[in-house]
């Protein structure tokens, strides 16, 4: 039996006591695009980051301390179960590796010995401590897994400041008991969507810009990080974009180019690749192999950017379009939409997963749903 979707309109958080904006008629969403459907399949308040298990099972990281199973995701989903309880919110970051799920959480990264099918509670073990407590800022952990190895970000403790701290505005590279633990990316200030290229095992990123530059800027950026030679260096806060310069002066002519854009304020927040030879009942078509699904929130700015799930076409293991630093709506099209009309809200995607079969799950954490896509057969 599934869920459906009945929500009243809420109004988004914006912070303009001047502007004077319609409020739009009531939002339709969620709307896909021609040729699939959506539904909701599940309710977990405040959920984040999915990870698809093998048998079919979701994983359903949340902004609360609980890990969340949505069992028989694939087929007839059953009610959301607690599968772990980290103790530490917000546990939004998961990530699954052979008998293993990792979660992230605000104050650490923790092992979960895992098999799918598993019934909760599980225990989890801390493996790496991050961010000084009373430090604020961002206060998610993301996570990612390629091979044998665990990748974590954790974002930066202001706007625009020098972190004192090194394991903020980072990401990191371990081994799955967090051994080993090396930079991958710095300067790089809140890379909440992090996604693995199954065919090349890259870890790509997607990153929330920093505010008070002129309108418009600077762009959300997406990018293949462990691509580049060494650590990465994005250079937040004093470089954006295609190595320009906060102030005069600024050198910026060693910072690393991203390869795909969104629009300023966008906000990424979950990223999956599409394989490139998906063979499950609920494969989407040719082409969408081996693109990129990432997850929007939107944004508070004036006018308020509307949360949506944008696809990005890959060919050759990057994306189909190059960048056009003139225009950051080349790259991607709208895939899932309809949350938002003027500044009313319904819904505002955050992880995106593919399922063993084949099917696209979207988390919504103002909703509080996770929703299944499959192609119209």
């Amino acid at each position: 039996m599934f869920f459906r979707l009945k929500l009243p309109a809420v109004l988004a958080v914006v912070f303009c006591a001047s502007c004077s904006l319609d409020a739009g008629a009531q939002p339709a969403g969620p709307e896909v695009a021609s040729g699939f459907r959506v539904e909701t399949i599940a309710h977990v308040p405040d959920a984040r980051e999915l990870a698809a298990a093998p048998n079919g099972d979701l994983i359903v990281g949340t902004s609360g301390s609980e890990v969340f199973v949505i069992r028989d995701a694939e087929s007839t989903p059953q009610a959301p179960e607690v599968l772990v309880d980290v103790g530490d919110s917000p546990a939004a970051g998961v990530a699954l590796a052979p008998g293993s799920l990792f979660v992230g959480s605000e104050f650490a990264v923790w092992r979960v010995p895992y098999e799918p099918g598993a019934r909760g509670p599980l225990k989890a073990v801390k493996i790496e401590s991050v961010r000084p407590r009373g430090t604020g800022g961002h206060s998610t952990t993301s996570l990612a897994v390629a091979g044998n190895h665990l990748y974590y970000s954790v974002g930066s403790s202001c706007n625009a400041c020098v972190e004192t701290d090194p394991t903020r505005a980072s990401i990191f590279e371990a081994q799955f008991d967090g051994s080993d633990s090396r930079l991958v990316a710095k300067r790089i200030r809140n890379a909440i969507a992090l996604a693995v290229q199954p065919e090349t095992q890259v870890l790509w990123a997607g990153v929330a810009g920093q505010d008070e530059l002129e309108h418009g800027h600077p762009y959300e950026i997406f990018d293949a990080v462990t691509a580049h030679a060494g650590t990465a260096d994005y250079g937040w806060p004093v470089c954006y974009e295609n190595r320009r310069p906060v102030h005069p002066g600024d050198d910026c002519s060693q910072i690393a180019v991203s390869r795909a854009v969104f629009p300023a304020y966008d906000t990424p927040i979950g990223a999956v690749f599409y394989p490139l030879h998906e063979s499950g009942k609920y494969a989407f078509p040719a082409e969408y192999a081996g693109g990129a699904f990432v997850a929007l929130h939107g944004s508070w700015h004036m006018p308020p950017v509307a949360p949506r799930v944008a696809f990005v076409p890959f060919r050759d293991g990057q994306p189909a379009k190059a960048v056009d630093w003139d225009d950051p709506d080349v790259q991607w099209r709208e895939f899932l939409g309809g949350f938002q009309s003027g500044i009313l809200r319904i819904g505002r995607p955050t992880g995106v997963a593919v399922g063993s079969q084949g099917s696209l799950f979207v988390a919504d954490d103002k909703a509080g749903v996770v929703y299944r896509i499959r192609p119209v057969r």
